[in-house]
């Protein structure tokens, strides 16, 4: 069985890039299909501390870089649609803290750090006075300098759920080794194959090989690390993709204090020391989620190593915290980029369009709306409107694809 059926656009990949386009797309008045091949924020996104920041990691330096010009936009965006003013209402999405810190040390090197990168953003950086701290930094041991960032960090799980709901009817899970793409006479996007797992009740074909046919105008790949897969299988030779890898660390435990900081380090790196995100897990206990120079430099780290180092670390930075007892654990994750000639990160959100195919990469989550908006000029006058059966194809899809669910956190799996 091929059964032919057709849409708009088909989005690959059901993280935060894939979700956010997805609905810009319907919103717009497109025909479009979101298909995944996991759980809805299984990798990358779910992976991501939810941080929403104006690029200050990237002026701790002392001047302001390319990528904290792009980012620093973003965050006042992100706010309106929280307030359920943007481009997407997404009023009913928890933000975990509505302000993000920047911790360092008694250190004058460090001061002077978090001096100039307070300096190099627009935005408005503020010293916090030691009687204003939060709880946590209230209860500081050590000496220290508390500033006050224009960032925030949104739940991830929240988010996903808000807009995984909006167009539910529209996202389908699929067997990613089951991918076929084909091309018109001319050698543009035409359609994707794909297999249908006849263990469906829906399925009444009888045939061990099963697969279904979707016509569009445009395909897209927003499916992070899986893009490369993707790329390759449509026989495409300009977008590629590079990676780069993380170690990341979780500590759980009861009683854990709210933190949403950046530490600053003794050196000059535009990575912070350690970068520190507090989230609650499905039993309601506390889990601190650790990032910065502590997961890249954890790379190829044995499991037990990196988490002795993030004892230490978090003993010496915060020393007034009581971690015995606590939970840990790690896990490798690759963030997924457009590669760049040189290797360098890019400086923003990126895509690359080929013979009606569209690799896109948002590089950071904060990055996403500008992304969309990339990708929907890129299609405005190339594709028409509801060109395709719209309903009957949802329709017809619901019977014979399953529905793609969210992704726990890695904590909580």
């Amino acid at each position: 069985m091929n059964a032919p059926y057709s849409t708009d656009i088909v989005v690959f990949g059901g993280g935060i890039a894939g979700l956010w386009l997805l609905n810009r797309l319907r919103d717009e008045g497109y025909d479009a299909v979101l298909l995944e091949a996991e759980g809805l924020g299984a990798a990358q996104t779910l992976a991501s501390q939810g941080i929403i920041h104006g690029g200050l990691k990237y002026a701790l330096g002392g001047s302001v870089t390319d990528a904290a010009n792009t980012i620093a936009a973003l965050p006042a965006r992100w706010r309106a649609c929280f307030d359920g003013t943007g481009e997407i209402d997404l009023s009913g999405c928890e933000v975990r803290s509505e302000r993000y810190y920047m911790w360092s040390s008694a250190s004058y090197r460090s001061k002077i750090k978090a001096f100039f990168g307070s300096k190099s953003l627009q935005g408005r950086v503020e010293s916090v006075p030691r009687k204003d701290f939060p709880p946590f930094f209230a209860q500081a041991t050590v000496d220290g300098s508390l500033y006050a960032l224009p960032d925030f960090a949104v739940d991830t799980p929240s988010l996903l759920s808000l807009l995984h709901a909006r167009y539910d009817e529209s996202i389908f899970k699929i067997d990613p080794n089951g991918i076929g793409f084909s091309r018109d006479a001319s050698g543009n996007a035409n359609s994707v194959t794909l297999r249908i797992d006849t263990g469906l009740p829906n399925d009444t074909s009888g045939s061990e090989n099963s697969t279904v046919s979707i016509q569009a105008q445009r395909m897209i790949f927003c499916a992070g690390k899986g893009n490369q897969a993707l790329i390759d299988a449509a026989g495409l030779t300009k977008p590629a993709a590079q990676l780069r890898p993380l170690n990341m660390v979780w500590v759980k435990k009861t009683g854990l204090g709210s933190v949403f900081a950046h530490c600053i380090g003794e050196d000059f790196s535009l990575t912070p020391k350690l970068t520190v995100t507090t989230h609650i897990a499905d039993d309601g206990v506390p889990v601190w989620y650790l990032g910065g120079e502590i997961a890249e430099s954890g790379v190829g780290v044995p499991d037990d190593e990196l988490i002795e180092r993030a004892k230490r670390l978090l003993a010496d930075l915060f020393p007034w915290v009581d971690l015995s007892g606590a939970q840990w654990g790690c896990f490798a994750i690759d963030r997924a980029e457009a590669k760049m000639a040189d290797g360098s990160r890019p400086d923003g959100a990126l895509f690359i369009a080929e013979d009606g195919y569209i690799a896109a990469w948002p590089t950071k989550l904060t990055l996403t709306p500008a992304l969309a908006d990339g990708v929907l000029s890129e299609l405005e006058g190339n594709v028409t409107k509801k060109r395709g059966d719209g309903t009957h194809t949802l329709d017809a899809l619901a019977q014979l694809l399953p529905k793609a669910t969210l992704a726990k956190a890695h904590w909580d799996r």
